[in-house]
């Protein structure tokens, strides 16, 4: 009777209990293959239908009634049982569809420990995922554009009063511009760095190096940017060598002190040290004497276009929000590790890098959570 299921549904629709008993019952779910339920479902259902002819032919049922209704029981109990085995199916097919269209929020309930089973949680991972990179690449353009915005319409704005004559071709005009120009390239250029890092098309250049003259060279770039603080440096000990690429690593560095001397107040100083980490290879910390981090947002401070406002007389600099989504790229691929560690005073940032970096594709950070206003994440 190829209408009995659809017999069954009409009837489970216009009974609300009856449909959650039937949409909770899986008898099979205990069963661990498909073929073990398939191999079941067709023994109870031959040995039902055979048990029951039996029992009625022997008192004197007609056979062709008792034939008819064996199969019809017979039916039902398939129903009964193979229900469980299907519904995930069913609704993998419902949520695909709706994917399609662009609803990534449905999940399939995987209660069964058989090979549909294993389907169902391949598929809510992939839906996941899907909705992760779906949700991130709105965010990317939603921020790209903001990002873009900003230093074009300051720059055009130059530009127009220049052209109208509103003010003068002198220095300041061109310096104006120039900055904006120069915001332009920086946030363009860091795209494409994480872009590329992100597809693991940047291959390490592993060498051996010393930590000092290394941790000297980057200390000098941030000190010739201007910052109104002091930077001290330490290293132990003295002739500690590490073992990564040079040109990733310093912009690492770069970026995190950077980043400190911003945070940190006038007069204030910036502390960078490298030792042996724990285990072998080298660990690097960044300290600042800033508001620091909240224990709720150091997670979030390495993602894309994170950051804070300005607080008080410690100006963010109009930084893009980069910066560390990059670092905690560049750190991954090496291998290792970086982290906003607990700090009795301002933010302090570890890195730990392997003894022998073993490259592997950066991990990607899990959905984030709202953004709260006023945070002095970077």
């Amino acid at each position: 009777m190829p209408g009995m299921p659809a017999l069954l549904r009409r009837l489970l629709e216009r009974v609300p209990w009856m449909r959650k008993l039937w949409l909770d019952l899986r008898p099979l779910d205990p069963v661990r293959s498909i073929k073990a339920k398939l191999g079941i479902l067709v023994v109870v259902s031959v040995s039902f239908a055979g048990s029951f002819t039996a029992i009625g032919v022997s008192i004197g049922i007609r056979a062709r009634y008792v034939v008819l209704t064996a199969t019809v029981l017979s039916l039902i109990v398939t129903q009964f049982l193979a229900h469980g085995m299907t519904s995930p199916l069913r609704r993998m097919t419902a949520a695909a569809r709706a994917m399609a269209a662009g609803d990534y929020s449905r999940r399939i309930r995987a209660t069964s420990q058989d090979e549909v089973g294993e389907l169902a949680n391949a598929f809510n991972q992939m839906a996941a995922d899907l909705e992760a990179a779906d949700r991130q690449r709105r965010e990317l353009i939603a921020n790209v554009s903001h990002e873009l915005r900003t230093p074009i319409s300051a720059l055009r704005a130059v530009l127009e009063n220049v052209v109208d004559g509103v003010t003068d071709p002198d220095d300041a005009a061109v310096k104006a511009a120039l900055s904006q120009t120069e915001r332009l390239g920086r946030l363009v250029g860091e795209l494409l760095d994480l872009s590329r890092l992100e597809a693991g098309a940047v291959p390490l250049d592993v060498s051996d190096f010393e930590m000092r003259p290394f941790l000297t060279r980057a200390v000098d770039e941030v000190a010739a940017a201007g910052r109104p603080v002091d930077f001290a440096m330490s290293v132990d000990p003295p002739d500690l060598t590490a073992r990564a690429d040079q040109a990733r690593l310093h912009q690492v560095v770069a970026n995190l002190l950077d980043n400190a001397a911003k945070h940190s107040p006038a007069g204030g100083e910036v502390r960078v040290g490298a030792r042996v980490r724990p285990g072998g290879g080298v660990r690097i910390e960044v300290a600042d004497e800033g508001p620091g981090i909240p224990a709720g947002l150091r997670q979030r401070v390495f993602e894309r276009f994170t950051r804070g406002g300005d607080t008080g007389d410690q100006p963010t600099g109009g930084g893009t929000g980069l910066g560390l989504a990059i670092a905690r790229w560049a750190v991954e691929l090496h291998g290792g590790t970086i982290e906003v560690a607990p700090s009795a005073r301002g933010a302090l940032i570890r890195v730990d890098l392997p003894a022998d970096p073993a490259p592997r594709a950066p991990t990607h950070a899990p959905s984030r959570p709202p953004r709260a206003p006023g945070s002095t994440a970077r």
